[in-house]
Protein backbone atom coordinates (compact mmCIF):
# COMPACT_ATOMS: atom_id res chain seq x y z
CA UNK A 1 0.00 0.00 0.00
CA UNK A 2 1.38 3.39 -0.82
CA UNK A 3 2.65 6.00 1.72
CA UNK A 4 1.66 9.06 2.08
CA UNK A 5 4.67 10.99 0.58
CA UNK A 6 6.39 13.85 3.05
CA UNK A 7 8.90 16.52 2.56
CA UNK A 8 10.41 18.52 5.07
CA UNK A 9 13.48 21.24 4.33
CA UNK A 10 14.90 23.98 6.53
CA UNK A 11 16.78 27.24 5.35
CA UNK A 12 19.24 27.55 8.39
CA UNK A 13 18.17 28.67 11.62
CA UNK A 14 19.97 31.72 13.27
CA UNK A 15 18.72 35.46 14.40
CA UNK A 16 17.06 36.02 10.97
CA UNK A 17 15.76 39.69 11.05
CA UNK A 18 12.44 40.85 9.91
CA UNK A 19 13.25 41.87 6.75
CA UNK A 20 14.23 38.53 5.52
CA UNK A 21 11.82 36.71 6.72
CA UNK A 22 9.70 36.70 3.26
CA UNK A 23 12.81 35.71 0.91
CA UNK A 24 13.33 33.11 3.34
CA UNK A 25 9.57 31.97 3.46
CA UNK A 26 9.63 32.08 -0.24
CA UNK A 27 13.09 30.40 -0.80
CA UNK A 28 11.70 27.38 1.31
CA UNK A 29 8.34 27.13 -0.48
CA UNK A 30 10.15 27.47 -4.05
CA UNK A 31 12.14 24.10 -2.54
CA UNK A 32 9.12 22.50 -1.41
CA UNK A 33 8.01 22.66 -4.46
CA UNK A 34 10.65 21.23 -6.69
CA UNK A 35 11.08 18.49 -4.49
CA UNK A 36 7.55 17.38 -3.92
CA UNK A 37 7.22 17.51 -7.60
CA UNK A 38 9.48 14.64 -7.44
CA UNK A 39 7.52 12.62 -5.04
CA UNK A 40 4.02 13.16 -6.51
CA UNK A 41 4.94 11.44 -9.97
CA UNK A 42 6.77 8.54 -7.73
CA UNK A 43 9.99 9.43 -7.54
CA UNK A 44 12.23 8.26 -4.78
CA UNK A 45 13.36 10.35 -1.73
CA UNK A 46 16.38 10.50 -2.55
CA UNK A 47 15.13 12.72 -6.12
CA UNK A 48 12.92 14.87 -3.74
CA UNK A 49 15.93 16.18 -1.34
CA UNK A 50 18.39 16.28 -4.07
CA UNK A 51 15.49 19.19 -6.24
CA UNK A 52 14.61 20.81 -3.11
CA UNK A 53 18.41 21.61 -1.60
CA UNK A 54 19.30 22.50 -5.26
CA UNK A 55 16.88 25.01 -5.54
CA UNK A 56 18.37 26.47 -2.44
CA UNK A 57 21.81 26.68 -3.49
CA UNK A 58 20.69 28.66 -6.32
CA UNK A 59 19.01 31.05 -3.65
CA UNK A 60 21.28 33.69 -2.78
CA UNK A 61 19.15 34.51 0.41
CA UNK A 62 20.47 31.26 2.20
CA UNK A 63 24.34 30.05 2.71
CA UNK A 64 24.82 27.10 0.23
CA UNK A 65 25.83 27.92 -3.67
CA UNK A 66 25.88 31.40 -5.23
CA UNK A 67 25.45 33.48 -2.11
CA UNK A 68 27.25 31.20 0.63
CA UNK A 69 29.38 32.97 3.19
CA UNK A 70 33.40 33.59 2.11
CA UNK A 71 36.49 32.39 3.88
CA UNK A 72 38.69 34.19 5.22
CA UNK A 73 40.53 35.01 2.15
CA UNK A 74 37.23 35.45 0.47
CA UNK A 75 36.89 32.79 -1.62
CA UNK A 76 33.17 29.98 -1.30
CA UNK A 77 34.14 26.69 -0.17
CA UNK A 78 31.02 24.34 -0.07
CA UNK A 79 30.20 21.22 1.36
CA UNK A 80 27.13 18.70 0.68
CA UNK A 81 26.27 15.04 1.43
CA UNK A 82 23.08 13.06 0.30
CA UNK A 83 22.39 9.51 1.61
CA UNK A 84 19.74 6.97 0.37
CA UNK A 85 17.74 5.30 3.83
CA UNK A 86 16.91 2.75 1.48
CA UNK A 87 20.37 1.44 0.45
CA UNK A 88 22.49 3.50 3.17
CA UNK A 89 24.96 4.45 -0.12
CA UNK A 90 25.93 8.24 0.69
CA UNK A 91 27.99 10.40 -1.08
CA UNK A 92 29.16 13.26 0.30
CA UNK A 93 31.58 16.51 -1.29
CA UNK A 94 33.74 19.10 1.06
CA UNK A 95 35.61 22.30 0.14
CA UNK A 96 34.71 22.56 -3.26
CA UNK A 97 34.66 25.95 -4.77
CA UNK A 98 33.79 25.55 -9.15
CA UNK A 99 30.91 23.68 -8.69
CA UNK A 100 27.06 25.71 -9.16
CA UNK A 101 25.66 22.96 -7.27
CA UNK A 102 27.08 20.58 -4.65
CA UNK A 103 24.26 18.48 -4.03
CA UNK A 104 24.01 17.43 -8.00
CA UNK A 105 27.96 16.20 -7.11
CA UNK A 106 27.33 14.43 -3.76
CA UNK A 107 24.59 12.39 -6.16
CA UNK A 108 27.38 11.90 -8.72
CA UNK A 109 29.50 10.34 -5.53
CA UNK A 110 26.67 8.14 -4.59
CA UNK A 111 25.62 6.75 -7.74
CA UNK A 112 29.28 6.79 -9.86
CA UNK A 113 31.67 5.86 -7.15
CA UNK A 114 32.71 3.00 -5.06
CA UNK A 115 33.99 6.15 -2.52
CA UNK A 116 31.75 7.90 -0.01
CA UNK A 117 33.51 10.98 0.34
CA UNK A 118 35.63 13.22 -2.43
CA UNK A 119 37.59 16.64 -1.16
CA UNK A 120 38.86 19.81 -2.87
CA UNK A 121 40.16 19.38 -6.48
CA UNK A 122 39.86 15.83 -6.31
CA UNK A 123 35.96 16.29 -5.93
CA UNK A 124 35.68 18.78 -8.55
CA UNK A 125 37.38 16.70 -10.87
CA UNK A 126 35.24 14.11 -10.60
CA UNK A 127 32.30 16.03 -10.77
CA UNK A 128 33.44 17.14 -14.11
CA UNK A 129 34.40 13.60 -15.54
CA UNK A 130 30.36 12.89 -15.13
CA UNK A 131 29.29 15.92 -16.79
CA UNK A 132 28.87 19.04 -14.15
CA UNK A 133 30.97 22.13 -15.61
CA UNK A 134 33.40 24.12 -13.71
CA UNK A 135 32.91 27.64 -13.15
CA UNK A 136 34.30 30.38 -11.89
CA UNK A 137 34.87 30.52 -8.39
CA UNK A 138 33.76 34.02 -8.62
CA UNK A 139 30.62 33.41 -10.47
CA UNK A 140 29.42 32.41 -6.63
CA UNK A 141 30.91 35.35 -4.87
CA UNK A 142 28.34 38.21 -3.69
CA UNK A 143 29.32 41.75 -3.05
CA UNK A 144 26.58 41.41 0.15
CA UNK A 145 29.18 38.94 1.41
CA UNK A 146 32.24 40.76 0.61
CA UNK A 147 30.64 43.20 2.79
CA UNK A 148 30.04 40.74 5.82
CA UNK A 149 33.71 39.47 5.46
CA UNK A 150 35.28 42.67 5.91
CA UNK A 151 32.75 43.26 9.27
CA UNK A 152 33.89 40.40 10.88
CA UNK A 153 37.70 40.83 10.18
CA UNK A 154 37.36 43.76 11.26
CA UNK A 155 35.49 42.24 15.05
CA UNK A 156 38.48 40.07 14.66
CA UNK A 157 40.84 42.27 14.62
CA UNK A 158 38.78 44.45 17.79
CA UNK A 159 39.69 41.50 19.91
CA UNK A 160 35.67 40.27 19.31
CA UNK A 161 36.52 36.51 17.62
CA UNK A 162 33.46 34.25 17.36
CA UNK A 163 33.48 31.42 19.48
CA UNK A 164 31.02 29.08 18.35
CA UNK A 165 33.40 27.08 15.90
CA UNK A 166 34.40 24.98 19.47
CA UNK A 167 30.64 25.68 21.33
CA UNK A 168 32.80 28.07 24.18
CA UNK A 169 30.24 30.33 24.27
CA UNK A 170 26.95 29.66 26.37
CA UNK A 171 26.11 33.48 26.87
CA UNK A 172 22.73 33.52 25.72
CA UNK A 173 22.98 36.69 23.29
CA UNK A 174 25.63 34.40 21.10
CA UNK A 175 22.93 32.86 18.42
CA UNK A 176 20.94 36.20 18.66
CA UNK A 177 23.79 38.87 17.22
CA UNK A 178 26.16 36.45 15.62
CA UNK A 179 26.29 36.54 11.63
CA UNK A 180 24.00 33.83 9.73
CA UNK A 181 24.68 30.35 9.18
CA UNK A 182 22.23 29.56 6.85
CA UNK A 183 23.13 25.72 5.96
CA UNK A 184 20.11 24.30 3.32
CA UNK A 185 18.94 20.86 4.55
CA UNK A 186 16.03 18.38 3.43
CA UNK A 187 14.70 15.21 4.34
CA UNK A 188 12.09 12.97 2.60
CA UNK A 189 9.77 10.24 2.84
CA UNK A 190 8.49 8.72 -0.67
CA UNK A 191 5.05 6.67 -1.62
CA UNK A 192 7.51 2.97 -0.98
CA UNK A 193 8.01 4.16 2.29
CA UNK A 194 12.03 4.79 1.54
CA UNK A 195 14.07 8.07 3.24
CA UNK A 196 16.80 10.37 2.22
CA UNK A 197 18.65 13.27 3.38
CA UNK A 198 20.20 15.93 2.40
CA UNK A 199 22.48 18.67 3.33
CA UNK A 200 24.09 21.41 1.47
CA UNK A 201 26.63 24.58 3.24
CA UNK A 202 28.74 27.65 2.33
CA UNK A 203 30.06 26.97 6.18
CA UNK A 204 30.85 29.55 8.46
CA UNK A 205 32.12 33.16 7.73
CA UNK A 206 35.52 33.76 7.64
CA UNK A 207 36.56 30.41 8.07
CA UNK A 208 40.14 29.08 7.80
CA UNK A 209 40.54 27.46 4.22
CA UNK A 210 40.17 23.86 4.22
CA UNK A 211 38.17 23.80 7.42
CA UNK A 212 34.91 21.46 6.74
CA UNK A 213 32.14 21.46 9.07
CA UNK A 214 29.03 19.04 10.20
CA UNK A 215 26.74 19.56 6.99
CA UNK A 216 28.39 16.91 4.88
CA UNK A 217 29.80 14.34 7.57
CA UNK A 218 27.68 11.02 7.76
CA UNK A 219 25.96 10.90 11.26
CA UNK A 220 26.73 14.69 12.06
CA UNK A 221 24.62 16.81 9.80
CA UNK A 222 23.09 14.47 7.27
CA UNK A 223 21.85 10.76 7.89
CA UNK A 224 19.09 8.45 6.59
CA UNK A 225 18.18 5.31 7.24
CA UNK A 226 15.03 3.57 6.80
CA UNK A 227 14.98 1.65 9.74
CA UNK A 228 15.26 4.46 11.64
CA UNK A 229 14.99 8.25 10.87
CA UNK A 230 16.54 10.72 8.29
CA UNK A 231 17.56 14.07 9.30
CA UNK A 232 19.11 17.11 8.41
CA UNK A 233 20.81 19.56 10.69
CA UNK A 234 22.14 23.71 10.77
CA UNK A 235 23.87 25.62 12.75
CA UNK A 236 27.72 25.37 13.92
CA UNK A 237 28.92 23.01 12.78
CA UNK A 238 31.71 22.21 15.26
CA UNK A 239 29.72 21.32 17.98
CA UNK A 240 27.11 19.11 15.96
CA UNK A 241 30.12 17.09 14.55
CA UNK A 242 31.74 16.70 18.50
CA UNK A 243 28.58 15.01 19.34
CA UNK A 244 27.77 13.23 16.21
CA UNK A 245 24.41 14.44 16.76
CA UNK A 246 22.42 13.23 13.42
CA UNK A 247 22.55 9.86 14.64
CA UNK A 248 22.21 10.51 17.93
CA UNK A 249 18.90 11.78 17.19
CA UNK A 250 17.72 9.12 14.52
CA UNK A 251 19.55 6.40 17.36
CA UNK A 252 16.41 7.79 19.47
CA UNK A 253 13.83 7.58 17.30
CA UNK A 254 14.96 3.93 16.32
CA UNK A 255 14.64 3.24 20.07
CA UNK A 256 10.81 3.71 19.88
CA UNK A 257 10.54 7.57 20.17
CA UNK A 258 8.81 9.80 18.35
CA UNK A 259 10.65 12.59 16.53
CA UNK A 260 8.15 15.15 17.27
CA UNK A 261 10.25 14.29 21.25
CA UNK A 262 13.34 13.99 19.80
CA UNK A 263 13.97 16.77 17.79
CA UNK A 264 13.70 19.67 20.90
CA UNK A 265 15.82 16.61 22.85
CA UNK A 266 18.42 16.97 20.41
CA UNK A 267 19.36 20.46 20.30
CA UNK A 268 18.72 20.71 24.15
CA UNK A 269 21.47 17.97 24.47
CA UNK A 270 23.38 20.27 21.91
CA UNK A 271 22.91 22.88 24.40
CA UNK A 272 23.56 21.47 27.32
CA UNK A 273 26.85 19.56 26.19
CA UNK A 274 28.59 21.80 23.55
CA UNK A 275 26.75 25.29 24.27
CA UNK A 276 25.65 24.71 20.49
CA UNK A 277 23.43 26.39 18.39
CA UNK A 278 21.21 25.23 15.55
CA UNK A 279 18.27 23.68 14.55
CA UNK A 280 16.93 20.20 12.98
CA UNK A 281 14.30 18.48 10.87
CA UNK A 282 13.85 14.59 11.53
CA UNK A 283 11.32 12.35 9.95
CA UNK A 284 10.94 8.50 10.45
CA UNK A 285 9.28 5.84 8.16
CA UNK A 286 5.61 6.61 9.47
CA UNK A 287 5.62 10.05 8.38
CA UNK A 288 6.05 11.31 11.82
CA UNK A 289 8.40 14.34 11.87
CA UNK A 290 9.80 16.90 14.50
CA UNK A 291 11.41 20.44 13.94
CA UNK A 292 13.16 22.12 16.65
CA UNK A 293 15.72 25.23 16.88
CA UNK A 294 17.13 27.01 20.38
CA UNK A 295 17.73 30.36 17.73
CA UNK A 296 15.59 33.09 17.32
CA UNK A 297 14.49 31.98 13.99
CA UNK A 298 14.92 29.06 11.61
CA UNK A 299 13.36 28.82 8.12
CA UNK A 300 11.21 25.63 7.59
CA UNK A 301 8.73 24.20 4.87
CA UNK A 302 6.32 20.91 5.35
CA UNK A 303 5.09 19.82 2.45
CA UNK A 304 2.57 16.53 2.70
CA UNK A 305 -1.29 15.60 2.64
CA UNK A 306 -1.81 18.61 4.32
CA UNK A 307 -0.25 20.61 1.53
CA UNK A 308 2.18 23.20 2.57
CA UNK A 309 3.35 25.08 5.63
CA UNK A 310 6.76 27.65 5.91
CA UNK A 311 7.48 29.43 8.30
CA UNK A 312 10.97 31.11 10.62
CA UNK A 313 10.73 29.70 13.89
CA UNK A 314 8.91 26.59 15.93
CA UNK A 315 6.51 27.74 19.28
Amino acid sequence: MPVSPVLLVHGGAWAIPDEMTEAHERGVRRALEAGHAQLARGGHALDAVEAAVAVLEDDDTFDAGRGSFLTRDGRVQMDALLMDGATMRAGGVACVERLRNPIHAARLVLEKSPHVYFVGPGAEEFAQSHGMELIQNSELVLEREQRRLKEAQAKERAGLPDLTFAGDDKSPETAAHLASHDTVGAVALDEKGNLAAATSTGGTLNKAPGRVGDSSLIGCGCYADNLSAAVSLTGWGEPVMKLVLGKWATDRVQQGRSPEQVAPEAIAYLYKRMGGHGGIILLDPNGRYGLAHNTPRMAWGIYDAQGIRTGTAIE
